[in-house]
C-alpha cells in the first residue's frame, strides 16, 4: 500500500480521484448545479424583500402606498419561497441519485478489481479489511457525493453571494467583517488536517475489527470446540474499543473545529452589527438596510458554519477515498500478456504439459523454496499421481499450473506454449480443479454445479452430478436441485460438498484436470462410486492427482514423488515399492503396505 504517499495529498486532490466515477453523469451534475444556483439565488433574494418591507411598508404610511407595498412584497416573498422549495427538492433528488449511483459504481469497480488480484495480495490483506472498505468507506463517500458536495457548493454560493450583497449594502461594515472572518480560515485549515488524519485512523481501526470478526465467524466451529468464545469476545471487544477511542479523538477534533469556527464567526458578526446599530441611530443607515445587512450576515455566518461541518465530512471521506483508491491502484503481478498467443490445440486425449527446471518460493517466504529445479513431461491423456510428505510442494505445483503465482525460474508449457504467454482466462478455462478445501457457495445445488460452466443446461448439470455420485443425495433434499445449500454449504456433509465440487469440475469438461485429495472426505461407498466416475473422466483428459489413497495412486499411469520441492522418484506403484525409497516408506505408513 502507498499510504506514505497518499496521506500527503490534500483533501481535494484525494477526492479528485472520484472524478472518473462522476464523469459519466455530467448531465445530472449540470442539472443539479442549475437547481443549486436557482435555490441559492432565491435564498439571496429574501433579504432584499425584507428590506423593502421594512423601508417601504412598515416605516412609510401603512394606510396608503405602504399597504400596497406590503401586499406586493409579501406576495413576492411567497413566490421566492415557492421557487426555493422546488429548486431545493430538485437538487436533493438529483444529488441523492448521484450519490447512490456513484457509490454503486465504485463498489462494483473495487470488487471487480479485487477479485482479479493474485493470492499474493491476500497474503498481506485480510478479506475483512477489504469488506470494510467496500461497505463502511463507500458509505462515507456516498454521503459526500450525495450530500456534502451539494452542501459545500450551496454554502459556497451563499457565502460569495452574501458577501457581495453585504458590500452592496454597506462597504464600511462589510470591510470590517471580512477582515475578522479571515481570522477563521487558519484554525479551520489546521484543525481540518488533524481531523483528516484521525478519520483515516478511525477507518483503519474499524477495518481491523471487521477483519477480526470475519475471521472468527468463519471459524466459529473451532472457536466453540476449543471453548474460546469468551476470549474471542474479549479480543473483538478490545478491537471495537480501540476503534471507538480513535473515533472519539476524531469527534473531539471536529467538535473543537466547530466551536472555534462558530465563535469566531458570530463574534465578528455581533461586533459588526453593534457598529451598524449605531449607524442607524446616527442616521447614516436606514432600518431596512440594517435588517438586510443582518440577514445577509446571518446567511454568510451560516454558510461558513456549514462549510466547516462539510469540511469535516470531506476529511473523513478523503480518508475513505484514499483507502479505496489504494485498492484500485493495486496491480496484480499475474496478468494476461498484452498480446496473448493462442493456446496450442489439445489432442483427443487431453493437454500436454511440460515443466522445465521450475523453481519457486512464496513472496512471503523468499528463503524457503517450495519448488526447486522441477522438470517433468506429461503426455496427453496421462494420469499422474503426485505424492510426498506435507510441505513437499504438491499443492504449490497446482497453484503454478493455474498461474496463481509465476515461478521465479524455469517455465511451464501447456501444449507447447509457455503459460505466461496465454490469456489468463484461456489458460484457466482449460483446467478443472477439485481442491482439498471444497468451496460451496450460498446458492442451490443446481447453481453450485453450473458454476463449472456458465450456460450449461439442467440436463448437463444432472449428468455431471450423476458422474460424481451426487445425484441421489441431491434428489433426496427437500427441493432437489433447487435446495439452498446454506452459507459455505453448511447443510451438506463434508463428503457431499466434495461430490458437488467434483460434479462442478466434470461439468467444465477441461482437457487438464487437477484433483487435490478429491476423495479425502468420502466414505468407502461414496469413494467407490466417485472413483469409478473419475476413472471415466480421466480417460478423456490429462489428469494430475494429489492423493494418499492407495486406490487412486495404484491406478495412475505414473507416480511422481516429491520431497522439499524436488522430484526424488518417479515410476509406477509397483516399481516404486520395489525400489524401497521414499515412496515405499510412505506406502508402508499411509497405505498399510508394511
Amino acid at each position: 500500500m502507498k499510504q506514505d504517499v497518499t496521506q500527503r495529498r490534500s483533501t481535494l486532490a484525494t477526492l479528485a480521484g472520484l472524478l472518473p466515477f462522476m464523469a459519466p453523469y455530467r448531465k445530472r451534475f449540470l442539472l443539479a448545479a442549475i437547481a443549486l444556483l436557482v435555490a441559492a439565488g432565491a435564498t439571496l433574494a429574501i433579504p432584499v424583500a425584507f428590506r423593502q418591507l421594512i423601508d417601504l411598508g412598515f416605516v412609510s404610511d401603512v394606510t396608503g402606498a405602504g399597504a400596497r407595498h406590503i401586499n406586493f412584497y409579501f406576495l413576492a416573498l411567497f413566490g421566492v419561497a415557492c421557487v426555493l422549495a422546488v429548486a431545493t427538492a430538485a437538487r436533493f433528488y438529483l444529488v441523492s441519485w448521484l450519490g447512490e449511483r456513484v457509490t454503486a459504481d465504485l463498489r462494483s469497480a473495487v470488487y471487480a478489481h479485487v477479485v482479479t488480484q493474485s493470492p499474493q495480495f491476500f497474503e498481506t490483506t485480510r478479506s475483512g479489511e477489504v469488506l470494510s472498505r467496500l461497505t463502511a468507506d463507500t458509505t462515507l463517500i456516498q454521503a459526500v457525493v450525495g450530500t456534502s458536495i451539494s452542501m459545500a457548493l450551496r454554502n459556497a454560493l451563499l457565502f460569495a453571494g452574501g458577501m457581495t450583497m453585504l458590500f452592496i449594502t454597506s462597504v464600511k461594515l462589510s470591510s470590517i467583517i471580512l477582515v475578522t472572518l479571515l481570522a477563521v480560515v487558519l484554525p479551520i485549515v489546521l484543525f481540518g488536517r488533524r481531523v483528516r488524519k484521525l478519520s483515516r485512523q478511525s477507518q483503519d481501526r474499524i477495518a481491523d475489527a471487521s477483519a477480526l470478526a470475519g475471521e472468527m465467524l468463519n471459524a466459529v466451529g473451532i472457536v466453540q470446540a476449543y471453548t474460546h468464545e469468551a476470549q474471542e469476545a474479549r479480543r473483538f471487544g478490545a478491537a471495537v474499543e480501540d476503534a471507538f477511542q480513535t473515533a472519539l479523538r476524531r469527534i473531539r477534533a471536529r467538535s473543537l473545529l466547530t466551536v472555534v469556527a462558530i465563535l469566531l464567526v458570530f463574534g465578528a458578526i455581533v461586533f459588526v452589527l453593534w457598529l451598524g446599530a449605531h449607524a442607524v441611530i446616527e442616521g447614516t443607515m436606514s432600518a431596512g438596510q440594517l435588517g438586510q445587512f443582518i440577514l445577509y450576515a446571518t446567511i454568510v455566518a451560516g454558510a461558513i458554519a456549514a462549510l466547516s461541518e462539510v469540511l469535516g465530512e470531506a476529511q473523513r471521506a478523503a480518508g475513505a477515498t484514499e483507502r479505496l483508491l489504494e485498492l484500485l491502484a493495486e496491480q496484480s503481478p499475474i496478468r494476461s500478456p498484452d498480446q496473448p498467443v493462442a493456446p496450442g490445440s489439445c489432442s483427443a486425449g487431453g493437454a500436454a504439459l511440460q515443466l522445465r527446471e521450475v523453481g519457486f518460493h512464496y513472496p512471503s517466504r523468499p528463503q524457503s523454496p517450495s519448488i526447486a529445479a522441477l522438470s517433468v513431461d506429461i503426455a496427453p491423456g496421462e494420469t499422474v499421481a503426485i505424492v510426498g510428505p506435507s510441505g513437499a510442494g504438491k499443492t504449490t505445483l497446482f497453484q503454478l499450473l493455474l498461474r496463481f503465482y509465476d515461478p521465479q525460474q524455469g517455465s511451464i508449457l501447456l501444449n507447447g506454449v509457455d503459460i505466461r504467454r496465454l490469456d489468463l482466462h484461456a489458460l484457466r478455462g482449460a483446467i478443472g480443479i477439485v481442491p482439498q478445501d471444497t468451496v460451496v457457495f450460498s446458492a442451490n445445488a443446481m447453481d453450485n454445479i453450473r458454476y463449472g460452466r456458465d450456460g450449461a443446461s439442467d440436463a448437463d448439470v444432472i449428468a455431471a452430478a450423476r458422474m460424481a455420485a451426487a445425484h441421489e443425495f441431491i434428489e433426496r433434499m427437500p427441493e432437489g436441485y433447487h435446495t439452498f445449500l446454506g452459507d459455505r454449504g453448511v447443510r451438506l456433509s463434508g463428503g457431499q460438498r466434495q461430490r458437488i465440487a467434483i460434479a462442478r469440475a466434470l461439468l467444465k469438461n477441461p482437457p487438464l484436470l487437477l484433483l487435490d485429495e478429491a476423495t479425502s472426505a468420502l466414505d468407502a461407498e461414496s469413494e467407490r462410486l466417485v472413483q469409478g466416475a473419475l476413472e471415466t473422466a480421466m480417460q478423456n483428459r490429462t489428469t494430475l492427482v494429489i492423493a494418499h489413497r492407495l486406490a487412486t495412486v495404484q491406478r495412475a499411469d505414473r507416480i511422481l514423488v516429491m520431497e522439499h520441492g524436488r522430484l526424488v522418484e518417479t515410476g509406477t506403484h509397483a516399481e516404486l515399492v520395489a525400489r524401497g525409497g521414499l515412496y515405499a516408506g510412505l506406502a508402508a505408513l499411509q497405505f498399510n503396505l508394511g
